[in-house]
């Protein structure tokens, strides 16, 4: 049962700002969301991303900027006149209707005849596969099946925006990756402009088309998420995305790095580095390689010693420290991996100049010396 959706652009943000007795929440932030995309927004609790949510949805004005839906300037429009709606962490359904007249809420309000929104509520349940659940209440279900009502009972209003604020954190983690699937599902099948809220990189990575990462009230990158993994904009977003492995040094000549394990080599430097700066090197633990010593010269081979090796699940993760007391961790699959050390071996840790990244070190720049 497609919804209507918007053409061209569903949210717009423009300039955005917002304070919190004299602490700033949101700074000069700009946003767009095409129509029928699924964004997600990521971040560190307080980086803002809630905020966004209820200034979109209509629930906090902003002090400064523009919030455009489907092209109509919405900035001091109420929430309940906005064509938005919201699922939250907490299903807040009504406890004393069936899960029928849960969903039938929305059109019942609007005037809608019975036989109509009961219809209407019916082709939801289908569409969150509760077609047979509509006469129960809502204590009798799971949280899972609760929270598939509480999307359903959002859509029923037939919204340009769907926002979804942390929606699964309830739930556990098989349940979670069962109603991700299906909210992949529901987006495809309607179309409508979904933004998601999440703490959670796994399921922000398997839902969204583009990933914004918020940061101190900014976006820090927004993107494609294998495009925002593989080139992050800069070391927060690496480090803030998945696992790495870091290397504080100097930059030289060609991408050379002076560092206290020695001259290191990367294939990427941001451009706006120079000569001389201090820099974080950073390459992710899948890209490096724990094993025996490998002899004569070799690009970002670094002797140490095996301090740990954990088989878990399909991936085996290896952790090797320097003489200098330097760590390096290394992933891959255990049918891949070499297992003919063990903890207390003498290791090569070594990895290919070109999965190396280089950014500026926000320490330094920010405690200069």
């Amino acid at each position: 049962m497609p919804l209507p959706t918007a053409i061209g652009s569903a949210v717009s943000l423009s300039a955005l700002n917002k304070s919190f007795d004299g602490r700033t929440v949101i700074a000069d932030l700009d946003l767009e969301v095409a129509a029928g995309e699924f964004l997600a927004v990521l971040g560190p609790s307080g980086s803002g991303k809630t905020t966004i949510m209820r200034i979109i949805a209509g629930f906090e004005t902003p002090d400064s900027g523009t919030v455009t839906i489907a092209g109509r300037d919405v900035t001091a429009v109420p929430a309940e006149k906005r064509s938005v709606n919201t699922v939250f962490q907490s299903y807040a359904l009504f406890p004393h209707m069936s899960v029928l007249d849960n969903v039938g809420f929305g059109p019942r309000m609007r005037g809608m005849s019975k036989p109509d929104r009961d219809r209407k509520a019916l082709e939801l349940l289908e569409l969150v596969r509760l077609g047979a659940e509509g006469a129960r209440m809502p204590r009798e279900l799971s949280g899972g099946m609760q929270q598939r009502v509480a999307l359903a009972r959002a859509l029923a209003n037939e919204p340009a925006v769907l926002l979804l604020d942390e929606p699964l954190g309830a739930l556990d983690r098989t349940l979670r990756e069962e109603l991700q699937r299906e909210l992949r599902r529901i987006h495809q099948s309607l179309g409508i402009t979904f933004i998601y809220v999440t703490h959670d990189q796994e399921e922000a990575f398997g839902l969204a088309d583009r990933l914004a990462l918020m940061r101190n009230g900014r976006f820090e990158q927004i993107g494609e998420p294998g495009s925002v993994y593989d080139d992050p904009a800069n070391a927060w977003v690496a480090n803030f995305l998945g696992s790495t492995n870091s290397v504080t040094a100097t930059l030289g000549h060609a991408g050379a790095l002076d560092s206290t394990i020695g001259t290191l080599h990367a294939g990427h430097v941001d451009p706006r580095l120079h000569t001389g700066d201090r820099v974080v090197a950073i390459v992710r633990p899948e890209m490096t390689r724990i094993g025996r010593r490998i002899e004569g010269p070799a690009a970002n081979t670094i002797d140490a010693r095996l301090v740990d090796l954990v088989a878990i699940g399909p991936a085996l993760r290896l952790k090797a420290i320097t003489a200098n007391g330097h760590a390096f961790e290394s992933v891959a699959s255990r049918a891949a991996a070499a297992t003919d050390v063990g903890p207390g071996d003498d290791v090569s840790i070594s990895f290919d100049p070109a999965s190396v990244r280089v950014y500026a070190d926000e320490a330094a720049t920010s405690h200069p010396s």
